[in-house]
């Protein structure tokens, strides 16, 4: 049985939440509830919960905020926002779950059974360590990004990353050092993700550091040539944007 503290400065948000737990996840005992960073602190210091539900935003105060002032961090957490701002992008690159209101049953069930099988595996939580070091840090300017193998969580840095592959739902990166790491997550979440650092989006299933493009083939209407050797493919309503986009290097 999962010990869970859920945190909203909403007492509504709260009830909802705690009934979808109460139905849908009976591994989850929800503890207690606290509606501000300040009551937070004291609820979780107390009852010591290895699975915390976190608003992002709460008035003036945020999640984030609560997160810096804990003396330990030895829960799973599940970030829940109203908005898709800067704060989730930093969650996105620290592989962490988050949930948007209202909340949809089956990525609350999801989120939890993901937080009870590294619980179960007494894997420790250098996520919130990783988010907590990127929020440091300008949008445009995080370093690295953690990858959720099936195993482990790999850091990467993104000067490290050649390009990503779609395979259906899923998505390779592939490393300057040869490295091919396999990822349980669409090619659009991380093409989305990565484009205020730079990647190109040239096919429905690429995405490309441009740091390795060597030069543009004119074959086949637009092939980029990698470093590498690698050919990688540009559809034709993608061609413009990919020309403005080295042009910019």
């Amino acid at each position: 049985m999962m010990r869970a503290v859920l945190v909203d400065d909403e007492i509504s948000n709260l009830e909802n939440l705690q009934a979808l737990l109460e139905k849908h996840c009976p591994q989850v005992s929800v503890v207690a509830m606290a509606q501000s960073v300040g009551d937070a602190v004291d609820v979780i210091g107390k009852y010591l919960p290895n699975l915390v539900f976190l608003d992002i935003q709460m008035g003036d105060k945020t999640g984030f905020d609560l997160l810096k002032l804990l003396p330990w961090r030895d829960f799973e957490v599940v970030f829940v926002t109203a908005y898709d701002q800067y704060g989730i992008q930093a969650v996105k690159f620290a592989a962490l779950d988050y949930l948007l209101k209202p909340i949809d049953i089956e990525e609350l069930m999801d989120a939890v059974n993901k937080a009870e099988y590294k619980l179960a595996m007494q894997k420790q939580n250098s996520q919130l360590e990783f988010l907590l070091q990127q929020l440091k840090k300008p949008e445009k300017n995080v370093g690295k990004i953690a990858l959720q193998m099936q195993s482990e969580i790999r850091y990467v840095t993104l000067s490290e990353i050649i390009r990503c592959e779609a395979d259906n739902t899923y998505t390779h990166f592939i490393l300057a050092n040869g490295e091919k790491i396999l990822v349980s997550k669409s090619l659009k979440e991380y093409a989305d993700l990565l484009h205020p650092n730079g990647f190109i989006r040239t096919h429905q299933s690429h995405l490309v550091n441009p740091k390795y493009v060597k030069s543009w083939l004119k074959e086949d209407g637009g092939i980029l040539l990698l470093m590498s050797g690698e050919k990688i493919p540009i559809s034709k309503p993608n061609r413009d944007m990919v020309k403005q986009a080295l042009r910019q290097l």
